[in-house]
């Protein structure tokens, strides 16, 4: 490692970096023992992607169910199972309990394999009934169901915002998709849209909680709520609620309609629309009810929908300030809780609000619904509050500055569309971890809820939901990415020579309802090597994915900084770094000089570095509800994705060469330069001085300039191919060397020239006003304590 390599830009990515698979791991390669997993520093966890799209290349979903090993293993057939054609048994790879096919394998031989036995087919897919072992189903899958919840405390201009992308949400819309609509200020109204010959609203007053069974009774659902709320599958490919209560159907056909027989109805709604007419007295702040709002919506689709795909899609002006879920007073003279608020436990409203949305999760959790926010406001909503019931849930966040911003009407849009836009949106999901004897499963970072099935493969200690080894995802899309984190525990037997296997197995199994809406299941098997750490550090080091490790760490102190008070995450992360280099570099002792790293791990001292200055780690210049959605959405994002969240890409456009990745270095900005920043919730085209100068001067529109009009074009259409790719839509800063909005890229940049050292400056060059340390400083200290230890 060298200190004069400031920031380099990570090399391009391959094709698919994820794999067949959709699984990344922090190690490739598995110690043995705790003591040797432990002196590897970075946890030993994989990412997976349970729902992304598959190759063109795999095989179609299989219409049959999968086979499972005996109990308690229940492991799934796979590629790495050994079989005997002669004898028609597959020996399991995870317990190596020995298994017979059943009387429809029949026909298996070395000649005759079925598709889950291809060796390239570590993933696949089942289609599946309802109930285990039936055939796909054959009635009508389930419609997918929308339930909007409309904040009218609004101003006009923001509430005509809602209408315009409520009109194109609905016009996107598949016409069996059913819909409801409720909206609210200092009341709650619930639309029943079955009755088409006038408004009929039914109104829930927003001062105090209100029990499921109060809000069923004032609709007429009584009947339907009191048998209680169908309990989750315990298992993928467990029997599913797809059907509805015979009670329900009045319901369904009132508050929840196919779009095809409601777009009229729902259009004169929206044209009706008004901000909300509660009077707000001089210095206090509008009367608003989004707890009651949403348990509304959460009791309407129990009764009308469990079991099945649902999303509430709450669309917030602001904070709530009365009933259930407050988290600031109606009065302005008390401002709405910051971090230093909630460090020094001088924010009133907080706990209680979070036991509230806590409640309400469990609530839509086992009704296998889905809570999505989009927080269009200048000040806070409560989005570090409702954090619990999203990611519980699985739903997707959007956070900005307004209802008329790029950022909302773009990733609003993009919830609806189709082809190759489409998010993928999936429902009702769990997902299974199985693996081999010596492996315990700590727990899962990332948008599921435990489902609490424990087991010998429960680990003692918990990351994250633990102490279960099935989860719940109420809601998944091609990007949900979760992390899991796994425990070395050998038995006495399987650490004895002549017993070690040389390889590990982990299996994921994923039951999920289709966005086509047939229930499917995906099972994925991935196959490492254990190897002796103490003896084989090589292998281990061949092993190491530092992008993956990066993002397993950002999101594991991301957890700590929540969970633990007087968490250092700098300090953690300065020792891990130190201790991770000391065990795997290559120095002789007290020789700062002789320290150099192998190439997998040469870009990780540069991600800490980074991570370290990152929105994650410093909270200083963020508002809670920002810090909560900048973690969820690094918590569910892929490891590629996240990257970019922890260390923005930077690239060149200049007349000297093509479009090439720079150093995030502030030695990178020069005057006849543009600069495209890439840090994932912004995309940034940065105009050198020269480069402002010359279009300011329409330089771009005179025919013998054609290549300047070309250059200054090139970063917008880059620019324009991150966008379309990404949810949420990043925010697109323009602007200019030495401008105000400059600061959006400064902020990013390694200082390595700081007004400390302006006299290095190169000509055209900038500065950063900073006494943040350089990497080049970062690394001196890195190299210098790396080698003492």
């Amino acid at each position: 490692m060298s200190a004069a390599d400031p920031s380099a830009a990570p090399p391009a990515a391959a094709a698919d970096p994820d794999g067949p698979d959709a699984v990344r791991l922090t190690w490739n390669a598995w110690p043995r023992s705790k003591v040797e997993a432990s002196r590897c520093v970075v946890p030993l966890a994989a990412t997976v992607s349970p729902a992304r799209v598959q190759d063109p290349s795999a095989p179609a979903p299989l219409p049959y169910p999968p086979l499972r090993c005996k109990p308690p293993c229940s492991a799934l057939l796979n590629p790495f199972a050994r079989v005997d054609f002669a004898a028609k048994i597959w020996i399991c790879p995870l317990c190596f309990s020995r298994n017979h096919f059943p009387p429809h394998y029949a026909a298996i031989s070395e000649s005759n394999v079925p598709a889950e036995l291809f060796p390239q087919c570590s993933t696949v897919e089942y289609i599946v009934g309802g109930a285990p072992g039936a055939p796909a189903a054959a009635g009508a899958p389930p419609p997918p169901v929308f339930l909007f919840v409309i904040d009218t405390c609004v101003i006009e201009e923001e509430l005509e915002y809602v209408k315009m992308a409520m009109r194109k949400a609905v016009a996107l819309l598949p016409e069996h998709a059913l819909v409801g609509l409720v909206t609210f200020g200092t009341q709650v109204h619930l639309h029943e849209l079955g009755f088409s010959d006038l408004s009929k609203i039914y109104v829930f007053r927003g001062t105090k909680e209100i029990s499921k069974e109060q809000i069923l009774d004032q609709l007429g659902l009584a009947g339907a709520g009191r048998p209680g709320f169908p309990k989750m599958p315990q298992q993928p490919g467990g029997p599913q609620v797809n059907g509805m209560h015979p009670a329900t159907t009045a319901g369904v056909n009132r508050f929840l309609l196919p779009v095809s027989e409601c777009e009229c109805t729902l259009s004169t709604l929206l044209d009706e629309l008004q901000p909300d007419q509660w009077p707000v007295e001089a210095g206090h702040r509008a009367i608003r009810c989004t707890g009651v709002a949403l348990s509304v919506a959460a009791g309407l689709l129990g009764a009308c929908m469990p079991g099945t795909g649902a999303r509430i899609i709450a669309l917030l002006g602001g904070p709530c300030t009365e009933g259930p879920g407050v988290i600031v007073s109606k009065d302005l003279s008390e401002p709405v809780r910051s971090h230093k608020d909630l460090d020094k436990d001088a924010a009133p409203h907080f706990q209680k609000a979070v036991k509230f949305y806590d409640g309400l999760a469990k609530q839509l959790v086992s009704q296998g619904h889905v809570l999505d926010v989009f927080a269009s406001a200048l000040d806070q909503v409560g989005l570090a509050e409702m954090k619990v019931a999203i990611e519980r849930t699985g739903g997707l966040v959007v956070l900005s500055e307004s209802f008329g911003h790029s950022v909302f009407k773009d990733s609003f849009k993009r919830i609806f569309e189709g082809g190759e836009q489409s998010l993928g949106l999936s429902f009702n999901g769990t997902i299974e971890i199985n693996c081999s004897k010596d492996i315990k499963v700590q727990g899962i970072i990332g948008p599921c809820t435990s489902l609490e099935k424990k087991g010998a493969l429960c680990a003692d200690t918990v990351v994250g939901q633990g102490n279960t080894t099935a989860w719940k995802m109420c809601g998944l899309d091609r990007n949900t990415s979760l992390t899991v984190f796994f425990d070395v525990s050998p038995s006495e037997r399987s650490s004895q020579p002549g017993h070690q296997n040389p390889h590990l197995h982990i299996q994921f199994v994923t039951s999920y309802q289709h966005p086509e809406g047939q229930m499917r299941i995906r099972v994925t098997t991935i196959c490492r090597k254990w190897v002796d750490g103490s003896t084989n550090t090589e292998e281990l080091i061949e092993g190491f994915d530092q992008e993956t490790a990066a993002v397993v760490l950002a999101r594991y102190i991301s957890l700590k900084m929540e969970m633990e008070e007087e968490f250092d995450a700098t300090r953690w992360l300065d020792r891990s770094l130190i201790r991770l280099c000391s065990r795997f570099g290559d120095y002789r002792k007290d020789d700062p000089s002789s320290f150099s790293l192998h190439s997998n791990f040469s870009l990780f001292p540069q991600f800490m570095f980074n991570l370290r200055r990152s929105q994650f780690v410093q909270v200083f210049n963020n508002s809670p509800d920002e810090t909560a959605y900048f973690r969820m959405l690094l918590n569910r994002e892929t490891v590629t994705n996240s990257v970019a969240m922890i260390q923005p890409s930077l690239i060149s456009f200049s007349f000297d060469s093509p479009p090439s990745p720079v150093f995030l270095d502030v030695a990178s900005i020069a005057a006849d330069r543009i600069l495209l920043l890439d840090a994932y919730f912004s995309v940034v085209i940065f105009h050198g001085m020269t480069i402002a100068q010359w279009r300011n001067m329409g330089y771009q529109n005179q025919p013998e300039h054609e290549q300047f009009a070309q250059l200054l074009q090139a970063p917008h259409e880059e620019a324009q191919m991150i966008i379309k790719g990404r949810f949420p839509v990043p925010r697109l800063v323009v602007c200019d060397q030495h401008g105000s909005q400059a600061r959006f890229l400064l902020a990013k940049l390694n200082p390595s020239a700081t007004y400390n050292s302006a006299q290095d400056v190169a000509p055209g060059s900038d500065i950063i006003f900073t006494d943040d340390v350089s990497f080049q400083v970062f690394c001196e200290h890195l190299q210098r304590l790396a080698v003492q230890s």
